[in-house]
């Protein structure tokens, strides 16, 4: 038996012998008289149909003389002589009846040889319709498998892509959440600036608390753009993923298709009420994809949907990073910010402090100073009458009359007494200047003081106001979105 798929030749359709007569050699003369015949009705021993016209034989025509039975042979005629050379020798006949047995085998055997080879093939024709029939079912079976496994595939990663989405919107969610706990800090650390602003005079210092404050106000502000932008970016992802979910619920439900559509297919019986003929189907070929790439379109919606998991998770952990990073930041801020408002404060009070306690030296000093005014004021008082009783001598002196205006002791001592006296006050009034001067210096910085007090009671008290507003921060919880 050949294999299936070539073409099979029957044993029948070649020339074969006779194998029950042997072949007859012509003699010469035969060969010589008659050219070589066959029966009529057949060209040649191995033609496979017979001819269906017959040659008509001419016969000479019968005489009309009596039989002759004295045994003796009449005297052949010159006119019938023509007709006995036109018929057949002996020799002629027994080949005639070779070639006619001789047909007769050649067709019995091809027509049992046919009779064989078609039962063989009806039998290998059964066989190969059972086998394909086998073979299709075994495909099929093989196909439902596929999309069997295809099937879970899809509902595994579909169901992995839904809890990651649901994972992705809660942390979008806390995101957002932790952006709009952000509004009050804000509003808190700008209105602490405001304030700020009211201190007066030389306490209008870009100290440590107003560093802290606008590194408290930028940092909330950067912080609340990158969990705005982060939040962004997951909304894109969760289209994202959302395109990645349609992608595979699409396939899915083709495959339930298919499958639903094979499994009918992998149960149809030749004893199946519902086949029927379909002429001309299986030219139409409708088919959009062959095996390799059919597994390549589902293989490529599990893989974008796994990239798309891996993007959404990656976005997912930098968010939780994130929040975390934002959270502590803004809590250490603020805490710095508090310790500076603390020191500031307790500075400011310090300050204070030592500027009332400098302002009561300075009261004191200036009732010192006022009284020392007083001191000199009557010492330069008392200072003129010696002076005078100096000078009338010396002017009283100088009438004395001729050789009596001796430069004697008495007017030596007088002179020195004068110059001695002028210095004196001299000094005096210039010691009561610097006196006057000190005392205005006094008041001067009494006035200083008492104005930097209230500039530091003012400053103390806007101080003390920013830290009962910043008396509530967001806990950690809420500045992580939950």
């Amino acid at each position: 038996m050949e294999f299936l798929g070539t073409t099979q030749v029957a044993s029948y359709c070649g020339t074969k012998k006779s194998c029950l007569f042997p072949e007859i050699a012509p003699t010469s003369a035969t060969k010589d008289t008659y050219q070589s015949c066959y029966l009529p009705g057949y060209r040649s021993l191995s033609s496979q149909k017979p001819s269906l016209f017959h040659r008509v034989v001419s016969m000479p025509p019968i005489s009309d003389k009596p039989f002759n039975l004295t045994g003796r042979p009449h005297t052949v005629l010159p006119a019938l002589r023509s007709a006995l050379h036109a018929r057949y020798s002996t020799r002629d006949w027994h080949h005639a009846n070779v070639v006619q047995l001789r047909g007769s085998e050649a067709s019995r055997y091809r027509a049992d040889r046919l009779n064989n080879d078609s039962m063989r093939l009806i039998q290998d024709k059964d066989q190969l319709t059972y086998q394909m029939q086998k073979d299709s079912r075994r495909n099929l079976g093989e196909r439902i498998s596929n999309i069997d496994f295809w099937r879970s595939e899809l509902i595994y990663e579909l169901e992995c892509l839904l809890r990651e989405t649901q994972a992705l919107e809660t942390a979008k969610q806390r995101l957002e959440c932790a952006a709009g706990e952000m509004e009050g800090p804000l509003k808190v650390a700008l209105e602490c600036l405001y304030h700020r602003e009211k201190r007066q005079g030389i306490d209008l210092v870009h100290d440590d608390v107003e560093k802290n404050l606008i590194k408290e106000l930028d940092g909330f502000k950067d912080f609340q753009e990158i969990l705005t932008k982060l939040a962004h970016k997951l909304s894109k992802q969760l289209g994202i993923n959302r395109d990645a979910q349609h992608a595979l619920e699409k396939d899915l439900s083709d495959k339930n298709s298919a499958h639903f559509i094979d499994e009918k297919c992998y149960n149809l019986r030749n004893t199946s009420d519902s086949i029927n003929f379909y002429h001309g189907v299986e030219k139409a070929d409708g088919t959009v994809s062959v095996p390799t790439t059919w597994a390549k379109f589902s293989e490529d919606n599990v893989r974008y949907s796994q990239h798309s998991r891996a993007n959404s998770a990656r976005l997912r952990a930098d968010a939780e990073v994130t929040l975390e990073r934002t959270s502590e930041e803004m809590w250490n801020r603020f805490i710095t910010t508090n310790v500076a408002f603390n020191n500031r404060i307790a500075e400011v009070a310090d300050a204070r402090n030592k500027l009332q306690a400098q302002l009561a030296k300075i009261l004191q000093e200036i009732f010192q100073t006022e009284d020392t005014i007083m001191f000199l004021e009557r010492s330069i008082k008392a200072k003129e009458y010696p002076l005078k009783v100096a000078q009338t001598c010396l002017a009283g002196r100088t009438k004395r009359p001729n050789i009596e205006l001796c430069r004697d002791a008495p007017q030596l001592q007088l002179v020195s007494e004068v110059y001695t006296i002028d210095d004196t006050v001299y000094t005096l009034k210039q010691r009561l200047q610097e006196a006057h001067d000190t005392l205005q210096m006094l008041l001067l910085n009494k006035s200083k003081l008492e104005h930097d007090i209230s500039v530091k009671t003012n400053s103390f008290f806007i101080d003390k106001k920013c830290m009962d507003m910043r008396s509530v921060f967001p806990s950690t919880p809420q500045l992580m979105g939950y």
